[in-house]
């Protein structure tokens, strides 16, 4: 059996819910070309798996990640070659970040510790997020006289607006998660002891869902602010036919109504 455990992310998959572990735990889990590359391949492999109704972003050890590796990213403006070095750790981190938002699964991040600068993107990039009570999001990147990348505008934004956007990224040195649970960035806050359970358990309950809802909800939630509303509603439609042919609709349907009578 080969040994996993340096890989840079790892991936296990129980019944419908696939997990993905940020895994440079050493590193804080920042994100370099190896975790890059990586998450791109498991990225890949989990939205091409249809058995696969939920997967769960987490981080290995004190924190879920510190965001963009400052070291290779140092090392590469003190050589002056930032535009092939990021660019290429971006090309591959970015290609994960699509898969995350177009896969027709419910992705949840699972926040410990520490979530900063690309970090605190791929927390809030996923679907929903749940986060330890002492967790901390750090936007970080106006501090180092940078903008946001890693999809940090596009979730962010997209839930709390462009003005609260910016306050957190200009404003904000880091914030709580019970204050990103007020601003809708966070689905639900638990004891930090109690994260690892009541992630799985909160997975298992949108593991419920049957995969035409899953996908159709998501795709359409997702389009909504950016769609004139025939479009949306003949979206609305097609969907919505599309799950009524499943099985899933079918049982659903004939057990409500074969009720009381």
């Amino acid at each position: 059996m080969p040994d996993h455990t340096a890989d840079p992310a790892l991936l296990r998959i129980e019944g419908p819910i696939a997990t993905i572990t940020l895994n440079r735990p050493a590193a804080f889990n920042s994100i370099d070309l190896s975790i890059a590359q990586k998450l791109e391949q498991l990225g890949a492999e989990v939205e091409g798996n249809d058995d696969i109704r939920v997967l769960v972003i987490e981080g290995e050890g004190r924190a879920f990640s510190a965001g963009g590796d400052l070291q290779t990213i140092g090392a590469a403006a003190a050589a002056d070659n930032i535009a092939p070095v990021v660019g290429e750790l971006l090309k591959h981190y970015h290609a994960f970040i699509e898969t995350v938002r177009r896969m027709p699964k419910i992705v949840l991040s699972s926040v410990n510790g520490s979530a900063a600068g690309a970090g605190m993107g791929l927390a809030f990039i996923t679907d929903l997020c749940i986060a330890a009570d002492d967790a901390r999001f750090t936007p970080a990147y106006a501090k180092i006289g940078v903008s946001p990348d890693g999809g940090s505008t596009v979730g962010i934004v997209g839930t709390v607006g462009t003005r609260r956007a910016l306050q957190l990224f200009l404003a904000e040195d880091s914030f709580t998660a019970k204050q990103a649970y007020e601003w809708g960035l966070v689905a639900r806050v638990v004891p930090s002891a109690e994260l690892k359970a009541e992630t799985r358990k909160f997975a298992e309950r949108l593991a419920q869902n049957p995969p035409a809802a899953i996908a159709g909800t998501k795709s359409l939630v997702y389009q909504a602010a950016v769609t004139p509303t025939k479009q949306q509603l003949d979206a609305e439609e097609a969907k919505i036919i599309d799950a009524m042919h499943t099985d899933d609709f079918r049982v659903a349907v004939k057990k409500f109504t074969s009720k009381g009578k």
